[in-house]
C-alpha cells in the first residue's frame, strides 16, 4: 500500500514544496481577466506542477553540486514544518481568492463570483497536478528503461542523454503531432459547422447593392454565418439619417466568404469585381476591413464609421479561416496573411490607378488577428510612392510588428499600455478613456491609430514575462488593470496565457471587447472629423445604445 501511494502521490522534497505552494498561491491572484472556477482550477493545477518541477530541479542541482544538507532528523522536521506552512498558505490564498477575483470583476463592471469556489478550485487543481505528475513519472520510467537498454552498448552518461532526448522527441510528437493536431482539426470542424449555420436574423438581402442579393456576383450561401451577419447587421440610410439628424446614403458592404472562391487570389479578385459592380470607388471613403480568425467583423466598429460618415463609405472584407483568433494566434501567428496581402494588393492597385482627385480615401481596419494580418498585408516599398490614408487597428496582438516597434520606441515617460510616439502626427494610441495627453501636432498625410485596452491580454501577452516583469505592469497602470496583479516568474506568463483565451469575457469596454463609443471616438480621431465634437459623439453613443 505504501509503495502504491508513493507512486501516486508527490514526494515532500525541499525546496519543491515551498516553490510549488508559492506558484499555487500566486496563480490565485488577479491578472488581466477574471477567471471562472474551472479555468482557475486548471491554471492553479498547472502552476502547482510548474512550481513543483522547478523545486525538483533546484533540489537535483543542489545534490549534484554536493552542497551541504541538513541531518536526517532535522530534515524530517523541516519537511513537516514546511508542509504545514505551505498548507496554511494555500488555505489562506483559497479563502481570499474569491475576494481577489471580485475586486477585479468590480473594476471591469462584472458581477461577483460564488462563494463555493475554494473547494472546487482546490479539488480541480489537485486533480490537474496529479495528472501532470503521473505523466512526468511515466516519462521518467520510459527514460529509465530506455537508458538501461542503451547502456548495454554505450557508456552510462551517453545512454542517459540519448534516452532523455528520445523521450522528449516522443512526447513532443505525441503532444504536438497527435493531441494538438487532432484538437485543431476538431476545432476547425466545429467552427466550420457553425459557419454554415443560417441565422433567421440574416435573411438574403433584396437590395441589388448588397452582397449575396440576386444581382450579386457572390452567392449568399457562400458567405458563411459571419459574412451573412456582416451584410445584414448594418444601419440603413433611414436609420443613419434619423440618428445623426443629417442626410445620409446607403452604406455599401462587400464580403467574400471562404467558400466563395477556391483560393485567396480568386477571392480577392471576386471582392474587387463586387466593389466595381456596386460602384464602391465613387464613395468618399473605402475601408479594407480584415476580419478575425472566424471571419467576424466587429459590427460596433463598422456601424460607428457608417454613422459618422452619413453612410458615405464602402467596406470590403474577405474571410480566410473559421478558427477563433486566439487559436490561430497561438499556433500560427501568420495565419491569414496570404489572404490579407492578396486583398490589399488587388484593391490598392485598382485604387492607385484612379485619378488622385477622383478616388476615395483608403483606410485599413482590423480587430485582433485581423489587426495583425492587416498590418502585414503590405510593405513599405509597395505603398511609399502612393500611400493609403491610414489605419485603425484595434486590439492588436502582441506579435504585431508595427505595434511592437512603436511601443518599444515610445517617448520616455509614456506608459507602455498607452504610449506617446514622437509628435503624434503619424501614430497615436487610444483606449476607452481617450488619449494619454493632448497632441499639438496635426495629423500627417499618413496616419495610424491604435485602439487598445490595458486589460486586453491579446495585446499585452508577453512571453518574456516568464523571466521578467512586463513594462506595462509598471506604475501608473491602466485604469482597468488590478493593483493586485503581481509579477512572479513563470506564473505570470501562465496567467497571461489563460487570459488570452478568455479575453472576450469582460463586457464591452474592457478586455478584448470594444464598444461602439470607443470606436466612434477612434474613427472621428483618425478621419479628423471636426464636426463630430465630444458632445455630439456622446449623443450618438447614447442614441445607439438606446436602440
Amino acid at each position: 500500500m505504501q509503495r502504491v501511494l508513493s507512486a501516486l502521490l508527490p514526494k515532500a522534497i525541499l525546496p519543491a514544496l515551498p516553490i510549488a505552494a508559492l506558484f499555487f498561491v500566486a496563480s490565485l491572484t488577479p491578472s488581466l481577466v477574471p477567471r471562472d472556477t474551472l479555468v482557475q482550477a486548471l491554471l492553479s493545477g498547472v502552476a502547482l506542477s510548474a512550481g513543483y518541477a522547478v523545486g525538483l530541479l533546484i533540489s537535483a542541482l543542489w545534490c549534484r553540486l554536493e552542497m551541504p544538507v541538513a541531518p536526517p532528523n532535522l530534515l524530517v522536521r523541516l519537511r513537516v514544518l514546511t508542509g504545514l506552512l505551505c498548507l496554511f498558505a494555500a488555505v489562506v490564498a483559497l479563502w481570499l481568492a474569491s475576494d481577489w477575483q471580485n475586486g477585479l470583476r468590480a473594476l471591469l463592471a462584472m458581477p461577483p463570483v460564488e462563494t463555493a469556489r475554494p473547494f472546487s478550485i482546490a479539488g480541480g487543481a489537485g486533480a490537474v497536478f496529479l495528472a501532470v505528475l503521473w505523466i512526468m513519472r511515466l516519462a521518467g520510467l520510459f527514460i529509465e528503461r530506455l537508458s538501461a537498454g542503451i547502456a548495454r552498448v554505450l557508456p552510462g552518461p551517453q545512454a542517459a542523454l540519448i534516452s532523455i532526448l528520445l523521450t522528449a522527441v516522443l512526447f513532443w510528437n505525441i503532444g504536438n503531432g497527435v493531441i494538438i493536431r487532432n484538437a485543431l482539426s476538431a476545432a476547425d470542424r466545429i467552427y466550420a459547422g457553425l459557419d454554415d449555420r443560417f441565422d433567421e436574423a440574416s435573411p438574403r438581402p433584396q437590395d441589388p447593392l448588397k452582397t449575396g442579393s440576386a444581382g450579386s456576383l457572390i452567392a449568399w450561401e457562400s458567405l458563411g454565418r459571419m459574412g451573412r451577419a456582416m451584410i445584414a447587421d448594418g444601419p440603413d440610410q433611414a436609420r443613419i439619417a434619423a440618428l445623426t439628424g443629417t442626410e445620409a446614403k446607403e452604406p455599401l458592404r462587400v464580403y467574400v466568404g471562404l467558400n466563395s472562391a477556391p483560393d485567396p487570389a480568386a477571392r480577392a479578385q471576386l471582392a474587387l469585381a463586387e466593389l466595381l459592380r456596386i460602384d464602391a470607388f465613387s464613395r468618399n471613403t473605402l475601408v479594407i476591413a480584415t476580419p478575425t480568425g472566424t471571419g467576424w467583423v466587429d459590427p460596433a466598429g463598422q456601424q460607428a464609421l457608417e454613422y459618422l460618415l452619413g453612410g458615405d463609405v464602402a467596406t470590403v472584407s474577405v474571410q480566410y479561416s473559421y478558427l477563433a483568433s486566439w487559436i490561430a494566434l497561438m499556433t500560427d501567428p501568420e495565419y491569414g496573411t496570404e489572404t490579407a496581402r492578396a486583398v490589399f494588393s488587388t484593391v490598392y492597385d485598382h485604387w492607385r490607378s484612379l485619378p488622385a482627385d477622383a478616388r476615395p480615401a483608403l483606410y485599413l481596419n482590423g480587430l485582433s488577428l485581423g489587426s495583425l494580418n492587416s498590418d502585414q498585408s503590405h510593405d513599405l516599398h509597395q505603398v511609399v510612392g502612393d500611400p493609403f490614408n491610414g489605419a485603425l487597428w484595434v486590439g492588436p496582438p502582441f506579435s504585431s510588428p508595427t505595434w511592437l516597434e512603436v511601443t518599444r520606441n515610445r517617448n520616455p515617460g509614456s506608459p507602455a499600455w498607452l504610449p506617446d510616439y514622437r509628435d503624434g502626427s503619424a501614430v497615436r494610441f487610444m483606449n476607452q478613456t481617450g488619449l494619454t495627453s493632448d497632441i499639438a501636432a496635426p495629423w500627417g498625410g499618413f496616419r495610424i491609430l491604435y485602439l487598445q485596452h490595458a486589460s486586453d491580454a491579446v495585446v499585452f501577452f508577453d512571453p518574456r514575462a516568464t523571466w521578467r516583469r512586463p513594462p506595462w505592469m509598471a506604475h501608473p497602470r491602466g485604469p482597468d488593470v488590478s493593483p493586485g496583479f503581481h509579477w512572479l516568474p513563470v506564473v505570470t506568463v501562465l496567467q497571461l496565457g489563460v487570459d488570452i483565451m478568455t479575453a472576450v469575457k469582460p463586457p464591452a469596454g474592457f478586455g478584448h471587447t470594444y464598444d461602439f463609443d470607443s470606436y466612434a471616438r477612434a474613427w472621428a480621431m483618425l478621419l479628423d472629423l471636426p464636426d463630430w465634437t465630444a458632445q455630439r459623439l456622446d449623443t450618438l453613443s447614447a442614441a445607439h445604445a438606446g436602440q
